[in-house]
């Protein structure tokens, strides 16, 4: 097998990809706990929330208060989804230290998901960053669907480029590419992944994988042996989307943490506190969670052998 970077970050965008999605509204004091959590398990940045319109994600109205009240740990990124300039202000009146905007590749789900024109949300998003950039706030664009579409299909490679060319043009610091239905198989990432690397040589690019079709941890693979270094996931594997019957969320932390650990590679994540959050978050978001990990264990927890078998293989 190819190998890849000894050294990866992970992303955890629970709190914000996760619990917008979720039908339970997540009490504020629950969601801080959560974040505060979550800072302790080594994580190189958190998304805490969206600075979206209220009545658009009503489940997360309450994100100055939660950006404000969270217990900032030293080394830790908070990020959260800006959508327009007036989030962006609301971001950085409460320290926000990195903006994640977001628009999709493909024509049909921009306009389903952000109900503007893809050239639209260009436009929206170019002024955004330069106000970013004037106020000093470095942004990161997550790109929607670059590796299919639940309304068009497949997603051009070259529009995909020309949409993340425009956006580091505009003082977009990183793109994440986003499998936002869990479409994407293994050399299709690796494909489109080098060929980010090699046309946006100073960018800091993401991969952002769902496990729709339980390709996510292969997919994590392809695109850690191209060099990619920077991987959004979900505790427990919450999130999804609304527009893709049967998706599933984002591929889950703790599975990601586990298997890059099992290769020897370090994530800088800590596995038990980690799975200690995954365990809370059925009380959380009021529902079972599936999750082989946490029913199993890591790989190498043991158990006590039979208890017959001492008697029946003692000495002499």
């Amino acid at each position: 097998m190819n190998q890849g970077p000894a050294r990866i970050e992970i992303n955890e965008v629970g709190p914000r990809d996760g619990l917008q999605i979720e039908k339970a509204m997540v009490a504020t004091d629950d969601k801080v706990a959560f974040v505060d959590a979550l800072s302790e398990c080594g994580f190189a940045r958190i998304e805490v929330t969206s600075f979206t319109s209220p009545k658009a994600i009503p489940a997360l109205a309450d994100a100055q208060e939660v950006m404000r009240r969270i217990r900032r740990k030293p080394g830790v990124v908070y990020t959260a989804l800006v959508p327009n300039i007036r989030g962006l202000e609301r971001a950085l009146e409460c320290g926000t230290d990195e903006m994640n905007l977001v628009m999709s590749s493909s024509e049909t789900h921009n306009r389903a998901n952000l109900r503007m024109t893809r050239e639209q949300s260009l436009a929206e998003l170019t002024a955004v960053l330069r106000a970013a950039g004037e106020a000093g706030a470095p942004c990161n664009v997550s790109l929607s669907t670059v590796f299919g579409c639940p309304f068009d299909g497949d997603v051009s490679p070259d529009e995909v480029m020309r949409l993340a060319h425009s956006l580091v043009d505009a003082g977009a610091v990183g793109i994440t590419l986003c499998d936002t239905t869990g479409m994407a198989y293994p050399t299709q990432v690796a494909e489109l992944c080098e060929r980010a690397a090699r046309e946006l040589p100073g960018a800091a690019l993401t991969v952002h994988l769902h496990n729709t079709r339980g390709m996510a941890l292969a997919n994590a693979v392809a695109a850690w042996q191209t060099g990619i270094v920077r991987f959004d996931a979900a505790a427990g594997g919450l999130g999804g989307c609304p527009y893709a019957p049967g998706a599933s969320g984002n591929v889950n932390t703790e599975e990601l943490v586990h298997m890059f650990a099992c290769m020897g590679v370090d994530t800088g994540v800590a596995l038990p506190p980690l799975m200690d959050v995954v365990r809370g978050l059925p009380r959380l978001v009021e529902r079972e969670l599936a999750n082989p990990l946490i029913a199993a264990g890591p790989r190498l927890a043991t158990h006590e052998p039979p208890a017959w078998l001492a008697e029946r293989f003692s000495p002499g």
